[in-house]
């Protein structure tokens, strides 16, 4: 009878060998989609991307000319020379370069000629430019000059560099773009780890179709004004700032 038992019981469960061969397969089959999920959006990165941004922001500064050069006349009207804002940010693998933007910002001095602090120096047509995003055009010379992409994490300040998380400094494997994951997903409005995470999801899915929405979306973010903090609004404090304390500890601990 037990030994019925035993045979009935074989019948009824797959040998060993059957199961490892399935999950076997299943591996293969799920580390082979990898492999060409990986190939595919390291040739979208690598080769097919900076193409793109090229002849896209060479298309967009010959279409757009009308728009620029009505902004230079408004911004050297109201706001002085020079009409071009530049400065020096991390790019690609954290290489330094100078990122133009149009100048939102008077040279209000005070009493002991000193800049005035930003939030008095930021006028209402420069709230106009950066709620609108026109004070971003500038930037498409810099994808046209490949230190940034149309899309990628924002580029942000040199000072900031030593206060990124190890993790976090994957966010310099790609170029810095005009807009990004994180302007359609809160803007500046979020916090300082949330956009550094949402700058690593990027990098790790980044694919064309990521950056088809990216941009379809941000017009949608423009156009709605959504999520879009200026001056005394602004109130996030600089990454530096912020994560003093943390850095601190770590040095001294």
């Amino acid at each position: 009878m037990n030994s019925a038992v035993t045979t009935g019981r074989n019948k009824e469960s797959p040998p060993v060998s059957r199961i490892a061969k399935v999950v076997e397969t299943d591996m293969q089959t799920e580390i082979s989609s990898n492999i060409k999920h990986t190939a595919k959006s390291g040739v979208y990165k690598n080769c097919i991307k900076r193409v793109m941004d090229f002849v896209l922001s060479l298309c967009a500064i010959i279409a757009l000319s009308p728009v620029l050069l009505t902004v230079v006349v408004l911004v050297r009207f109201k706001l002085g020379s020079p009409t071009i804002f530049k400065q020096k940010r991390p790019g690609l693998n954290e290489n330094i370069f100078t990122i133009y933007k149009f100048r939102t910002m008077n040279n209000k001095r005070d009493e002991n000629g000193e800049l005035c602090p930003d939030e008095i120096r930021l006028t209402r047509f420069g709230r106009l430019l950066r709620s609108t995003s026109l004070d971003e055009l500038p930037e498409l010379f810099n994808i046209l000059k490949g230190d940034m992409s149309i899309v990628g994490p924002r580029p942000l300040l040199i000072r900031y560099l030593p206060y990124y998380r190890a993790n976090e400094r994957r966010r310099s494997t790609v170029r810095p773009g005009i807009t990004g994951l994180a302007q359609i997903r809160g803007r500046n409005a979020l916090t300082w780890d949330d956009r550094f995470k949402t700058d690593i999801d990027y990098v790790n899915n980044l694919s064309f179709m990521l950056d088809v929405k990216i941009v379809i979306d941000t017009m949608l973010v423009v156009l709605k004004r959504k999520d879009i903090l200026v001056g005394s609004e602004h109130v996030l404090k600089d990454l530096d700032v912020e994560r003093k304390k943390e850095f601190n500890r770590g040095i001294n601990g």
